[in-house]
């Protein structure tokens, strides 16, 4: 059997606002486009680290895209035909 290699592209954006930090995280199969989203918030008590809360955000965007994964493999393995894509989460 030869070997197939596959690259999927992931685009991450970042939106900061005062004290809150949001994240989206697009990964593009080449057949389809998933999205995970994370939010962080700083609390008073915390020092004023920009980089603290992307971690947090990214992270938590990144957590919720390998959920949706986890789901469209789910859906596609329990499919009554072979199906090769991921379903839009």
């Amino acid at each position: 059997m030869a070997a197939h290699t596959k690259s999927w592209q992931v685009r991450l954006h970042l939106f900061e606002e005062g004290d809150a930090t949001a994240a989206r995280v697009v990964l593009d199969t080449g057949d389809n486009v998933l999205e995970g989203h994370g939010e962080a918030r700083r609390s008073p008590r915390d020092p004023q680290v920009p980089e603290i809360g992307d971690e947090f955000a990214v992270g938590r965007a990144l957590v919720d895209l390998g959920h949706r994964l986890i789901q469209a493999g789910t859906v596609d393995s329990t499919a009554p035909r072979p199906v090769h894509h991921l379903h839009k989460a």
